[in-house]
């Protein structure tokens, strides 16, 4: 995303549009000015810009696990990072003198328009007070006119009204520099009226509602988009009711069409559907946690069986962490000094390029495949808008993957085929995760050669009878998959995948819960040690003599 970001920044350069500006520096007066006196305006040229900032913060939720309320810590954190991304003083004169940017009229390209309002206001407030000024002083210097004590107190109120309106707006300033947002949260929560308090989660909102505020106004200062990417770990660790509440205040962050919020969620699955399924979050989705995460994720990253470079990398970098190995980071950077950056670890970056250049006309061919109506792959397509969305999200880093991990032996496999594996996937992830362990438990028998040349459609017929008498425990996950027919119709007829392309597609499969396949092993091995057992136990003894 950094470097996505770099890239975008480049080109808008390069395109001749104006160099973006911080609020750090000279331009935290610039900010200020802008921020008192002028209104923002979102204009069709910031629409069409391209540039964008990642701003990226971390939620830990093991961190605030013994809070009352777990998704306050999330709001806290992100109001806690925007606040010192930007710096206090700008969010804090945005909380008294702010407005949100509003979209222009027509083809106008001014980006700030005057607050006219503000200027007369402060004008007029300024006049005030040098009138009430003067007067005071004309009724204190003045010879003559000194003994009149009414002069004096028309001067004095004068002064003090006008100038208690400044100093008011001021003290507003102060207050929200000195008390941030993550304060006035937390002082909400420790209240012992917390519970009573029915007026806590508008307040939640309306903090919300103005960091969304800022972060919009901040875009147009600084010429490019902002979005905030909240990575969320350890939620898998935490309570029920509390993963249910981070997840009450994702849906809430994310309930304004425009939020500028990422939600980067890095969860297992068979953790976390249970504890959704125990709280009252479900109600009105037939009590399917696994349905109640496929409408809230937008793009699902299932991550595949790691490979043998990926262990050794993970290997290596636990041993980094080892103080008595540290001697090896050492010696590598003396190595890398004497070569001069110039040995080894040169070649990988060129096939990245390559296969990223070629990944282009893949999307492309893939997704023409998803929009031709006379192709039959079309007919597939979910109806819901959101899992059309996953689809065509997950198409592009499928075929990535199997570009990078697949080298030359990529050209097996058609766009066309990948994309409609992805919809496979997506459509039918019960039968297709049984599919792919039936034939994962045939491939460790003695049997496997003659059985890498069949068909997963005979893969499943095959064994859809210990399917059916499973339907009970996979009850759930079968409700995930679309209408059995089509399945049949899928991988019958229009796409009869063997078992050698899944074994080559099942390695980049991000949008399969492997999970449900582990599930389903456990299953499958709990009743084939059921059918044994009755065979062990009828066993006899029999004298040597008798034999």
């Amino acid at each position: 995303m950094r470097e996505e970001m770099a890239q975008r920044e480049a080109a808008e350069l390069r395109r001749g549009q104006r160099k973006p500006r911080s609020p750090h520096g000279w331009g935290l007066l610039e900010a200020l000015w802008l921020l008192a006196f002028y209104e923002p305006v979102v204009t069709e040229g910031h629409l069409r810009r391209k540039n964008l900032e990642f701003i990226f913060i971390r939620f830990s939720a093991w961190e605030f696990a013994g809070c009352d309320k777990l998704w306050a810590g999330l709001v806290t954190t992100l109001c806690h990072h925007v606040r010192q991304h930007f710096g206090a003083l700008p969010l804090s004169v945005f909380h008294v003198l702010g407005s949100r940017p509003r979209f222009a009229s027509g083809f106008s390209q001014r980006e700030w328009i005057l607050k006219t309002g503000t200027c007369l206001r402060l004008w007029g407030l300024l006049l005030v007070l040098a009138v009430g000024i003067a007067i005071l002083l004309v009724a204190l210097l003045v010879p003559g006119i000194k003994d009149h004590h009414a002069l004096k107190v028309v001067g004095s109120a004068v002064a003090s009204l006008s100038g208690s309106s400044l100093v008011l707006g001021a003290l507003s300033i102060l207050k929200n520099f000195l008390v941030s947002e993550k304060k006035k949260i937390e002082r909400l929560t420790n209240s012992d009226r917390f519970a009573g308090q029915l007026g806590f989660m508008s307040k939640i909102r309306e903090e919300v509602e103005v960091l969304v505020d800022y972060l919009a106004f901040m875009e147009v200062f600084e010429r490019r988009r902002l979005r905030v990417v909240m990575e969320i770990t350890s939620l898998d660790l935490c309570y029920p009711e509390k993963v249910a509440g981070v997840f009450n205040a994702m849906a809430t962050l994310l309930s304004d069409a425009n939020a500028p919020f990422i939600f980067l969620l890095a969860v297992d699955p068979s953790v976390i559907v249970p504890c959704l399924e125990q709280t009252g979050c479900m109600k009105g989705l037939a009590d399917n946690g696994y349905l109640y995460l496929n409408r809230a994720v937008t793009l699902p990253f299932s991550i595949p069986e790691m490979g043998a470079r990926s262990r050794l990398r993970s290997v290596a970098a636990a041993i980094q962490t080892r103080e008595d190995l540290m001697y090896r980071i050492i010696a590598d950077n003396v190595a890398k000094t004497r070569c001069g950056g110039g040995c080894g670890g040169g070649g990988a970056a060129p096939s990245w390029k390559q296969a990223d250049s070629e990944a282009v006309a893949w999307i492309h061919e893939a997704f023409r495949c998803l929009h031709d109506g006379s192709d039959v792959l079309s007919r597939y397509l979910p109806e819901n808008g959101a899992n059309v969305r996953r689809i065509v999200n997950t198409i592009p880093i499928t075929l990535r993957l199997l570009l990078h991990r697949a080298g030359g032996a990529a050209a097996e496999l058609s766009p066309r085929a990948a994309a409609a594996w992805v919809v496979l996937a997506d459509r039918w992830p019960c039968r297709l995760s049984w599919t792919l362990q039936c034939l994962e438990d045939a491939g460790q028998g003695p049997a496997a050669a003659e059985r890498s040349g069949r068909s997963l459609w005979s893969v499943f017929l095959e064994h859809a009878g210990e399917l059916s008498a499973l339907r009970q425990p996979l009850g759930k996950v079968l409700s995930l998959d679309a209408d059995p027919e089509l399945f049949q119709a899928f991988l019958e007829r229009d796409f009869p995948f063997g078992a050698g392309e899944a074994r080559q597609l099942l390695g980049v499969t991000v949008n399969l819960d492997h999970s449900i396949r582990q599930q389903m092993g456990l299953l499958r091995a709990m009743a084939r040690l059921g059918r044994a057992a009755p065979v062990s136990r009828g066993v006899q003894c029999v004298p040597h003599g008798a034999r």
